[in-house]
């Protein structure tokens, strides 16, 4: 009986084994995959704005990422990338990414062929990053995706670089020690120097974004002046009277305004008036042309929405852009016939940082350009869904350009640590209710009041 108990005893044993190995067995896929946890991205990405899964270095070589990394780290915006296997758990995985990391930014993930991004509404709202995945979702390389998407994302973005990054591509670095212990040795006069490299890195900024501003409206102006020189009125012309003279006097008066005060100009938002002032000279010249003309006068109206440069509007039309949802805007009378007809308008294009584009697909150094000509509240009507009016809607444009064109004020919080109390529902996660991750219509914010 006792040898039974034993044997019993022994077999119990070897069953308890057998699942132990078992449970390890099963395990050890976890384990396994312990290097693509969420804190290990998040980790790495506090130290470097690219992570690669060593499972999905074949598809985006080493290479590739340090070359990714420079942009990003030479741009001094808080972009998070991370390159994942296509086997990689997808649930709340930016939710998630975002609490581990604590970071303020824009997170772009490329998971397998697949690939979507989320960022803080305080960096980039929701209808931005959900145009800069659209514009990428057709490009099947991985380094040609993630350099285009970076391309457009730090363009257009607000915030700063996190302090944490290190130029060499992560880790601590002896001067990085070497600089946090003169900073602690010296207090507050390390914290007013860092204060004032940023002051200085801001001001760079509004320097580069006014010096292209000054581009186009140069050519605003100097079309505005071949207009007055076509024109060919001289006030003591047979049957000129003193409105035509009111007139072309206003006119002349505008075109004169604009060049000093563009020559004035030493920040974007100074760009606005400029502007208003050719919108307004426009106008005088239409009024101008009706009088000589013996037609009715024509009623103010915005200059037309593809460019301000063909003229007061004389109707509105109905338009979409692509992607965009339809709606009406001022436009010329060309522009109209072109609409009627199933043509495409003669847009206003401007050079931007990926080649030429619709000043509504530009940065947001653009805003006080636009804002000038369509005041009054009418730009974010117009502009809704485009890139520009995305941007324009943020806290980050109200603080770098001004805004003035309705109820866009507010700070902004910059690109480094912050809380990640934001509510995770307000957004669709991978497969979630802001679009399927990868299927086009991804893109979106943390929410929560960032």
């Amino acid at each position: 009986m006792k040898v039974a108990l034993s044997t019993r005893g022994f077999a119990g044993l070897l069953l308890a084994l057998a699942l132990a190995a078992l449970t390890l067995v099963v395990a050890g896929a976890p384990r396994a995959a312990a290097d693509t946890s969420v804190s290990t991205i998040a980790a790495a990405l506090r130290e470097s704005p690219v992570y690669v899964d060593p499972a999905a270095s074949a598809e985006f070589s080493q290479a590739d990422a340090q070359a990714l990394r420079k942009k990003i780290e030479d741009a001094d915006k808080p972009v998070f990338v991370a390159v994942l296997p296509a086997g990689h758990p997808t649930e709340n995985l930016f939710s998630d990414l975002r609490t581990a990391t604590g970071v303020t930014g824009l997170y772009a993930v490329r998971l397998g062929d697949r690939f979507d991004a989320r960022a803080d509404s305080s960096v980039l709202p929701t209808a931005a990053v959900r145009n800069l995945v659209s514009s990428v979702q057709g490009q099947n390389d991985p380094a040609a995706q993630l350099d285009a998407f970076t391309d457009r994302a730090v363009a257009n973005m607000g915030g700063s670089a996190p302090a944490g990054w290190d130029s060499s591509g992560g880790g601590v670095s002896t001067t990085g020690l070497v600089t946090a212990g003169v900073l602690v040795a010296v207090g507050g006069a390390g914290a007013y120097t860092l204060v004032r490299r940023n002051r200085r890195r801001h001001a760079d900024e509004q320097r580069a974004a006014l010096e292209r501003l000054r581009v186009v409206v140069d050519e605003d102006i100097t079309a505005f002046g071949e207009e007055l020189d076509r024109l060919d009125f001289h006030p003591a012309e047979p049957g000129a009277d003193d409105a035509m003279r009111g007139d072309y006097e206003h006119a002349l008066d505008a075109y004169e305004k604009a060049k000093s005060s563009m020559a004035d100009a030493t920040r974007p938002e100074d760009v606005r008036p400029v502007t208003e002032t050719l919108e307004d000279g426009r106008f005088a010249l239409a009024r101008l042309a009706a009088r000589r003309t013996g037609q009715p006068l024509p009623e103010r109206r915005p200059p037309c929405f593809f460019d301000p440069r063909h003229g007061p509007s004389v109707a509105d039309a109905t338009w979409t852009p692509p992607g965009g949802a339809t709606r009406e805007v001022p436009v010329c009378a060309a522009d109209r016939t072109r609409l009627a007809d199933g043509r495409d308008p003669v847009v206003r294009e401007v050079d931007t940082d990926y080649g030429r584009r619709p000043y509504w697909e530009a940065g947001p150094a653009y805003g006080p350009w636009a804002g000038g000509y369509f005041g009054g509240g009418l730009l974010p009507g117009l502009l809704v869904g485009t890139m520009l009016g995305s941007l324009m809607a943020t806290p980050a444009y109200a603080s770098d350009y001004g805004s003035g064109y309705g109820d866009f004020g507010g700070g902004y919080e910059g690109g480094d640590v912050s809380g990640a109390d934001f509510d995770t529902g307000s957004f669709g996660d991978f497969g979630g209710g802001g679009g399927d991750f990868g299927g086009g219509g991804g893109g979106g914010d943390f929410g929560g009041g960032f």
